[in-house]
């Protein structure tokens, strides 16, 4: 009796087994039927995701944190304090400086956008469409009436005044195109004159003025080369240090003869930084 123990048990087992199956293979039947066969699991497949729960976190991590990682590596092997500061405070100057290198990434896409809408309107209005519904077609494609689409299209849709609706859209960042896009229209609804053919010469005027635009930034790209190496000289002299076999940080952060050093070489370092930008933003200008 005692021997047949072991055997009762694996029955049992082996029914518990069976029954768990049919009520996995069941389940797998239902979400065939009833939820358009979706992704559904092979009958008896295992999987770790049933028995275990997963809290998904999304964390996002913006750009300008990392300058308190190098700060911190920079404290670690300088024994001090004064990184994490500098790192704290240069987090939101990293971020405004982030930031407004989005905008100017903005700024582009949206005048982009702008000259692409000029020569659809223009195409489609050689096709043989109305100028309301050139726009209304050509602004869904392009995207480049951002906030006030909706009140430019209603406007071509209805009649209403859209030369006003397109100086309103014109006041986004890089979509200043859009004022000569209202002129053309003003001048095509009241004087009667060929739209495509405005737009034609609005479309490459805004090409010649974005190429002229990026002829200009290649031609300061060896000056932000420049900029970018006068950065990196600290660095530099801090490698040459340790190579040479000193400790440079160690006298920087904590001697006073140092901590002076670096107080009056960050600040010349930060003015030098600041008036060459201001040199090559100043020559970007058209």
């Amino acid at each position: 009796m005692v021997t047949g123990q072991p055997m009762y048990a694996a029955v049992c087992a082996g029914a518990a087994a069976w029954l768990v199956l049919d009520r996995e293979r069941g389940l797998r039947r239902a979400r065939l039927l009833f939820a358009g066969g979706g992704d559904v699991p092979a009958a008896g497949a295992w999987s770790w995701r049933r028995w275990v729960p997963v809290a998904r976190v999304r964390v996002r991590v913006r750009r300008e944190w990392l300058c308190l990682v190098v700060a911190g590596v920079l404290a670690v092997l300088a024994t001090s304090v004064l990184p994490l500061v500098a790192g704290a405070c240069a987090v939101p100057l990293a971020g405004r400086w982030l930031r407004a290198a989005e905008r100017a990434r903005a700024r582009e896409r949206r005048a982009d956008a702008v000259i692409a809408l000029c020569g659809a309107v223009a195409g489609e209005l050689r096709a043989g469409w109305q100028p309301g519904q050139a726009l209304f077609w050509a602004a869904r494609d392009t995207g480049a009436l951002g906030g006030e689409e909706a009140a430019v299209l209603a406007a071509a849709r209805f009649g209403g005044d859209v030369p006003e609706a397109l100086r309103r859209a014109a006041r986004e960042d890089g979509a200043d195109g859009l004022v000569g896009l209202a002129a053309c229209w003003r001048v095509a609804v009241d004087g009667g004159a060929g739209l495509a053919a405005g737009l034609d010469r609005l479309e490459a005027a805004l090409r010649e003025r974005r190429d002229q635009r990026e002829r200009l930034r290649a031609q300061l790209a060896g000056a932000w080369a420049t900029v970018g190496l006068l950065a990196l000289l600290p660095v530099v002299a801090l490698a040459m240090g340790w190579a040479l076999g000193a400790d440079p940080l160690r006298v920087l952060f904590h001697t006073p003869a140092g901590l002076c050093c670096l107080a009056v070489g960050g600040l010349l370092e930060g003015m030098g930084l600041w008036w060459a930008g201001r040199v090559v933003r100043a020559g970007e200008e058209p």
